[in-house]
């Protein structure tokens, strides 16, 4: 499962928060990041209990990734 997270941590503190629900396999900061688990139990947990904390002092929005809209190039 793909979950995106706005208001950014660094990728070290992500990958703690996030490995403390199960494996992590990919982290990936842009002007959002990306976490990647291969587990949708593991991710819906880590979900639940990281959306609206703030960890080092970054208040995390948490939720599952969306897929972009066709035609959609993500540039502004």
């Amino acid at each position: 499962m793909r979950i995106y997270l706005g208001h950014l941590p660094t990728e070290e503190d992500l990958g703690q928060a996030f490995a403390a629900f199960g494996k992590v396999t990919r982290i990936t900061i842009k002007r959002c990041a990306f976490v990647d688990m291969p587990s949708t139990d593991e991710a819906q947990a880590a979900i639940i209990s990281l959306d609206g904390k703030q960890p080092k002092g970054h208040v995390l929005r948490v939720n599952e990734a969306r897929p972009r809209p066709e035609g959609r190039s993500g540039r502004v």
